[in-house]
């Protein structure tokens, strides 16, 4: 009967010990935290497209003309050799760009460059120098910031905190106490795309300046706040 008594406490107890290794934390609480901010963009990527054209009483202007004019316009704003790059090369009337006809029906050719600015000021000062009649396109592409990364790490920091903070006056609001943390899960980060990436639709408008460069109705206005939010999912022991 005693070998029977001690046989069952031993099995008790490793029953016990089994149950504890599956379910370690048998009273927990899981919370949401959340972190968002605005950062102004100081990357502008724009895609400027360039045509060749017929002007009158000089003919065609060459593709190789209006690139080095171009280029040209970028060095004396400022811009370096690493903000501006070839996006695609076209060709008009169905032939490649690198055709050559010598009839007045000769193809035209056209450029697209991505153009990378850290300001409004900047663009403005390209858009005035642009030969309006070689610019086919201006497409303000995407905005973005040079310290993103930095920002979504802080963010994430504070979501963090914050869900931790949650669930401590959650608890205490039963009467229990905050213990570990079981698990944090990170469902990603959301950036608002209408601020994030500008849709084609929302090309730059060649808009008369006054004196000072700044646009007729936009004095003071600049592009719209880039919008960073960041949660994330814990759950935590309670002791």
């Amino acid at each position: 009967m005693k070998r029977f008594i001690i046989t069952l406490l031993v099995f008790s107890i490793t029953i016990g010990a089994f149950a504890q290794q599956i379910n370690p934390y048998p009273k927990t609480i899981q919370v949401t935290g959340s972190a968002e901010t605005n950062i102004i963009p100081d990357e502008i990527y724009v895609i400027v497209t360039l045509k060749e054209y017929e002007k009158k009483g000089t003919g065609k202007i060459s593709l190789d003309k209006i690139k080095s004019d171009f280029l040209g316009y970028c060095k004396n704003i400022g811009l370096p050799d690493s903000a501006v790059s070839i996006a695609s090369y076209e060709g008009y009337n169905n032939y490649p760009w690198w055709r050559k006809r010598k009839t007045k029906d000769e193809l035209y050719s056209s450029i697209s460059y991505q153009v990378k600015f850290n300001s409004s000021t900047k663009m403005d000062q390209l858009v005035d120098k642009l030969d309006d009649d070689a610019t086919q396109n201006f497409v303000i592409a995407k905005l973005s910031h040079s310290k993103i990364a930095e920002y979504r790490k802080q963010l994430k920091i504070q979501a963090i905190k914050a869900a931790k903070d949650k669930a401590t006056y959650m608890a205490e609001a039963i009467g229990e106490n905050l213990g570990a943390a079981v698990t944090i899960t990170e469902p990603g980060d959301a950036f608002a795309p209408d601020l994030y990436r500008a849709a084609q639709s929302n090309s730059y408008a060649y808009l008369s300046r006054d004196k000072d460069g700044v646009a007729d109705g936009e004095k003071g206005v600049d592009f719209k706040n880039i919008q960073l939010r960041f949660e994330v999912n814990a759950v935590f022991a309670l002791k």
